[in-house]
């Protein structure tokens, strides 16, 4: 007898777009004198610092609670720690059992939306949409409604309202936004909560990149709300900032109620995040912050050459940059999923096209591409700025 047919979300839900460009490098040998530039990913390319691996080799080696199942919602120290500091971070008050730590922000996502959302019900995500958000849904049979945003790539409060309905869960920012890099200012994420506040609905807010925001201090006031857990859920990444992706820690901060469904999630599908990085990502936290500091000093540089380079590359426009990322409008005649394995053949160079992260039905996602300058130095940007200028349109 036959297998039963491939479940029907999952066989429509399109394939992971970071994997499908690296199969158009597949088998190319770039030349020493041109090789790739690589500026598809958003993940950091060297490891943490040193101090921070040897802190992991010692509890790798010394610790064997390390190598055992946790607590399904972290480390105790770990969950103090983020609750203190995004306490800090933003005023208002914050206890560790309104934290959960997850198997990276990812899952964070996941879990969240198994909470809120089943088949039949609508999640409102801004356009360009981070795709594995979208995937998500997708898979799980939740509607995405399309926000588009505006030139500058920011929500419009009054859009979203319109598109408020009986079925509406959740409301999605990402800020700084993947894969825009727009940063988006706090009066408008105050509309955007005030909004969800009146329409029962949640507002999940991934600051996954906050530590490379270029604004100084807070980016918005919503946590100094007494009773922000009836609205916000906030998502945060340490993979970024202490280079710690192949670890996988994650973190929610929520209500407590929340959390206690979110816990059924994660027993069900990791059943604790990974020990060795919530080690790593706490011992970060307690003494990296001068580190993290030089590191976004570092990225506020590359945002600077990328604002720069593509003032100065003709018929090319700058829509957004912050974060990891600059979101860019080509010159190109083909669409942006062409020009892109174009830019492969003639200038060495992967990034993702803007189809990647709009509808199908959305033209402008044939004019965009997403460039993730994190992941290259300046004298790298001025290369790449050389190779896009020789590209003909």
């Amino acid at each position: 007898m036959p297998l039963s047919p491939l479940n029907p979300a999952l066989a429509r839900t399109f394939a992971p777009p970071v994997m499908e460009a690296a199969r158009w490098v597949k088998g190319i040998d770039f030349p020493a004198d041109k090789p790739l530039i690589n500026v598809a990913q958003a993940a950091p390319v060297d490891p943490p610092p040193e101090a921070l691996r040897r802190v992991v080799a010692e509890a790798a080696l010394n610790n064997p609670d390390a190598h055992l199942y946790g607590p399904d919602l972290g480390l105790p120290e770990l969950r103090a720690e983020v609750a203190a500091t995004t306490a800090a971070h933003y005023g208002g008050t914050v206890s560790a059992d309104q934290v959960a730590i997850t198997a990276g922000c990812n899952e964070a996502f996941c879990a969240v939306m198994a909470t809120l959302a089943g088949p039949g019900d609508e999640v409102i995500v801004p356009t360009p949409w981070y795709f594995n958000h979208k995937m998500w849904l997708d898979m799980t049979g939740v509607s995405t409604v399309a926000l588009p945003t505006g030139p500058d790539m920011i929500p419009d409060p009054e859009h979203a309202a319109a598109l408020m309905s009986e079925r509406t869960r959740a409301l999605v920012l990402i800020s700084p936004n993947n894969p825009s890099g727009a940063e988006y200012p706090a009066e408008i994420v105050r509309a955007l909560a005030d909004l969800c506040r009146a329409h029962g609905v949640a507002l999940i807010l991934d600051e996954t990149y906050r530590d490379f925001d270029s604004r100084t201090g807070r980016p918005h006031d919503l946590f100094t709300d007494p009773d922000w857990t009836d609205t916000l859920i906030h998502l945060y990444s340490f993979s970024k900032a202490y280079r710690l992706t192949g670890h996988r820690v994650g973190a929610i901060v929520a209500s407590r109620e929340r959390l206690s469904e979110v816990e059924k999630f994660i027993d069900t599908v990791t059943i604790c995040p990974n020990q060795l990085g919530q080690i790593a990502a706490l011992w970060g936290m307690r003494n990296l912050s001068q580190w993290v500091a030089g590191e976004r000093a570092e990225l506020l540089s590359r945002r600077a050459a990328m604002i720069e380079g593509f003032g100065a590359l003709d018929g090319w426009k700058m829509l957004g940059c912050g974060g990891y990322f600059a979101y860019v409008e080509h010159p190109a005649t083909e669409g942006s999923a062409d020009f892109a394995r174009r830019l492969v053949r003639e200038a060495n160079v992967l990034c993702l096209p803007g189809t990647m992260f709009m509808p199908a039905d959305d033209p402008r996602g044939s004019r965009q591409l997403r460039i993730a300058y994190a992941n290259v130095d300046v004298p790298r940007i001025a290369e790449l700025m050389t190779r896009l200028a020789a590209v003909r349109p």
